[in-house]
């Protein structure tokens, strides 16, 4: 019995249909589109299943049947065109993924699967006799200002002035979606349409006529950070996913004086590709604080006395109202 239909008859075990079937939906009042694994556990079994893409103000079914496990568990991301935005959902509980869709019986990782932080969800009943859980952020949107905060934001990260991101309608929201819609040729009705984060996300891929934009060229996943002077304070920021073939719009806030880039390829399990025992990365001579998980740095001084690492940035020259181009290829 291979490996995969193991996992599965795992899975199916800990899933009894009956006349009354109460399903599992994942619902999404997040500003962000997900992608979200549940953790099945037992005495005897343990299961995970994932990807389940989630827009959002929508459900997903993410299991059929009555759960009759001791114990539910989920872990979520954001898609990689969001950058370095908080991960939705975390925990101590580590059960392994994997970067494709998958499904995985046991906690023992194996190649090409790594372990992810899972959360224990106590789902309530809904209205129509399922199951349901709620992936929330601070704002405790409902599912309207949900929607809406995660088109301001595709908007902003597209190079549209369409902050704060809220979930507040308004004529700055309305202006940078018009504009939009105009530059992609949609009309209004498009926005009602049910693969519209889809269209948002494909735009926001390709390279951008102003800011910056980075393409990944490699076979590589690429990791990449940015780097803001404002004449008072350097923040860097990080880590951008950018997968094979695919490019990224970083949002840019307010107007820098200076922006700087890096950028490095790494395996599926995080680490530095390195070639003759090079790194393959793209940066310049600044030197700024890093470290291998997601961050935020304003204090730039003594990187390594504080724990962290010490990357070189390289600046980037935009003009106003101009666009640049990165591109990461092999050396």
């Amino acid at each position: 019995m291979d490996c995969f239909v193991a996992a599965l008859l795992a899975m199916t075990a800990l899933l009894v249909s009956s006349p009354a079937r109460a399903d599992l939906k994942i619902c999404n009042r997040m500003s962000y589109v997900v992608e979200a694994a549940i953790g099945i556990e037992d005495k005897t079994a343990t299961a995970t299943r994932g990807w389940f893409r989630i827009d959002p103000a929508t459900c997903r079914v993410v299991a059929q049947g009555n759960i009759t496990a001791d114990r539910i568990l989920l872990h979520a991301r954001s898609l990689p065109v969001y950058g370095a935005s908080p991960a939705p959902q975390n925990g101590t509980d580590n059960l392994c993924v994997a970067s494709k869709d998958f499904v995985i019986a046991g906690r023992q990782c194996r190649g090409g699967q790594t372990a992810a932080a899972f959360t224990e969800i106590k789902p309530s009943t809904g209205e129509d006799g399922h199951q349901i859980a709620y992936l929330a952020e601070g704002a405790e949107y409902d599912d309207e200002q949900a929607r809406l905060a995660a088109i301001q934001r595709l908007l902003v990260i597209a190079g549209y002035d369409a902050a704060p991101i809220d979930g507040v309608d308004g004529p700055k929201t309305q202006n940078a979606l018009a504009a939009f819609l105009k530059a992609r040729g949609l009309n209004t009705d498009a926005v009602q349409a049910p693969n519209f984060f889809e269209t948002m996300i494909a735009a926001v891929e390709k390279p951008s006529a102003t800011g910056l934009t980075w393409c990944n060229d490699t076979q590589y996943r690429v990791m990449a950070s940015i780097a803001t002077d404002d004449g008072k304070t350097v923040t860097s920021r990080g880590w951008y996913r950018i997968e094979p073939g695919k490019c990224l719009h970083p949002d840019v806030t307010g107007q820098p004086r200076r922006i700087y880039s890096f950028a490095e390829a790494v395996d599926a399990d995080g680490r530095t590709i390195k070639i003759n025992s090079r790194p393959v990365n793209w940066g310049g001579t600044t030197m700024l604080c890093t470290r291998e998980t997601q961050f935020e740095f304003t204090e730039q001084g003594d990187c390594g006395g504080r724990g962290l690492n010490a990357s070189g940035y390289e600046r980037v020259e935009i003009g106003a109202g101009a666009g640049k181009t990165l591109r990461f290829g092999m050396p």
